[in-house]
């Protein structure tokens, strides 16, 4: 399925998680999440020109969906097949803060030498790094992804969907302890990082 898949992606190489901003030819991906459901949206996404729906409740099939078990992990699978088909150095970047500032200077810098494609804005979540990674072409030489982490395993899931050859964590700092319990739980979070290069 996920061969398939990649083989409709190759034909136009866009994809979208918002039906309110569907390119045409587009991969429409319905996630979900605490107040929304998008697989309400997927006939909406195709009438608007998605070429395909990918959806994961069975109430919404119509002409132009795929039905999965969870779009989401399709998504991310999908964004590492792709990775790992283009092939290039992919360099991870983390840390408690920094990240996004850390991200554009060292774009900058490797720009001058090659074609660099970095994380637009901070999409650094387990949404957004798959869509950096779908975004990808064969004119990139390198990429800079950007991951955050809001509790523990979550650089673990990020890498595992990347799969970075290099890795850079900007520091590691007591300021958003939330979700991760313990200043301990910070670090080894953003060390899980260096599993992956």
């Amino acid at each position: 399925m996920l061969e398939k898949l990649y083989e409709h992606f190759i034909q136009n190489p866009t994809v979208t998680t918002d039906s309110r901003n569907v390119p045409l030819g587009s991969i429409f991906f319905a996630l979900k999440g605490d107040n929304f459901d998008g697989n309400k949206f997927a006939k909406s996404a195709i009438d608007s020109g998605a070429s395909l729906a990918v959806i994961d409740n069975p109430e919404y099939l119509s002409e132009g969906c795929l039905l999965v078990d969870d779009a989401l992990k399709v998504l991310q699978n999908l964004a590492n097949y792709h990775r790992r088909k283009l092939g290039i150095n992919i360099i991870g970047i983390t840390g408690s803060n920094g990240k996004t500032t850390t991200k554009e200077l060292l774009a900058a810098v490797l720009s001058m030498k090659y074609n660099v494609y970095a994380t637009k804005g901070n999409l650094n979540n387990h949404i957004g790094v798959p869509l950096t990674l779908l975004s990808l072409s064969s004119v990139n030489d390198m990429a800079i992804v950007e991951m955050g982490a809001n509790h523990p395993g979550d650089i673990k899931e990020l890498a595992e969907i990347a799969e970075p050859n290099f890795g850079l964590i900007t520091n590691i700092g007591k300021a958003h302890l939330g979700g991760f319990g313990s200043f301990e739980g910070v670090i080894n979070t953003k060390s899980e990082l260096y599993g992956f290069i």
